[in-house]
């Protein structure tokens, strides 16, 4: 399909419906989301699609966080309509609705030179690792600490940590990956001091987000997840300054692939004493 005309582009809301298309866009661009992944990003957020002669050819979707800040992700443009303008189009349309808001997002080396003109600047990189771990040491712990399972009564402790380590009030995300996943809880003293959820994503399962006060917290969280899924294929998306890429590698999951982080306004304050060892995706960050 020749794209002759941006001008016969729709642009519109994502609906369900939208869903079978756009995981066949992502599929044809070698991204791994099933189509229960768009489902969770959709029910979480916003999207727009791009339709041209009646079919869909792009997507971008918005994930607000509170009144100050919002992740922006899933920009995929047909192979057939590439160079026509499409993704600057959905940018512009889902940046109008976001508003007023600090944008983060994570770049392909491809999309980075769109993102740079409206105004992204980089501010650093996420490190995709994946594979199999068949042989985990057992994890340094500290006196008075344990990794344990999540209770229910924990959901508001992660969503502080969460919002701590990220500086985002993402409340409706990660009560979503709750229901969807599991998680463990770094306890120090009968306090939860970090957390890491594990889920189905992609071609396997994924961790993350995980939030810990130190490297070694993460270690050990991350650690509960490879020991107890030996042999599975496991993702782990980290940020460039968390340290853990030589450890992973070693654990058996290799790093594939690497985006930059950019952001469109002043970066989110984090609080102190906890950061992000690992995120949620690269979608939502």
């Amino acid at each position: 399909m020749e794209i002759s005309a941006v001008a016969d582009l729709r642009l519109r809301d994502m609906t369900p419906a939208d869903l079978v298309a756009a995981h066949a866009l992502s599929s044809e661009a070698q991204w791994p989301h099933r189509l229960e992944d768009w489902e969770l990003m959709l029910s979480v957020g916003f999207g727009v699609v791009a339709e041209l002669d009646g079919q869909i050819v792009g997507t971008t979707m918005g994930w607000p966080y509170g009144s100050d800040a919002a992740t922006l992700g899933m920009v995929i443009v047909s192979r057939a309509c590439r160079g026509g303008g499409v993704g600057r189009k959905l940018m512009e349309a889902v940046l109008a609705r976001l508003s007023g808001r600090t944008v983060l997002l994570n770049s392909t080396e491809i999309g980075a030179p769109l993102y740079r003109k409206l105004g992204f600047e980089p501010v650093g990189t996420i490190h995709q690792h994946q594979g199999a771990a068949f042989s985990v040491p057992v994890a340094k712990l500290r006196k008075g600490e344990r990794v344990r399972p999540l209770g229910a009564s924990d959901a508001a402790a992660i969503i502080e940590l969460d919002r701590r380590a990220t500086g985002l009030k993402r409340e409706a995300l990660v009560s979503a990956l709750l229901e969807s996943g599991q998680g463990v809880i770094l306890d120090r003293g009968g306090e939860a001091a970090g957390f890491a959820l594990f889920r189905r994503f992609g071609r396997g399962y994924a961790v993350g987000p995980v939030v810990s006060p130190d490297r070694d917290g993460a270690r050990a969280l991350i650690s509960h997840w490879l020991g107890s899924n030996a042999g599975m294929f496991i993702r782990v998306d980290t940020p460039g300054d968390a340290g853990l890429a030589d450890w992973l590698e070693k654990m058996g999951l290799k790093e594939v692939d690497s985006v930059t982080t950019m952001v469109l306004g002043p970066p989110p304050a984090r609080g102190d004493g906890v950061a992000p060892y690992a995120i949620v995706s690269q979608a939502f960050s």
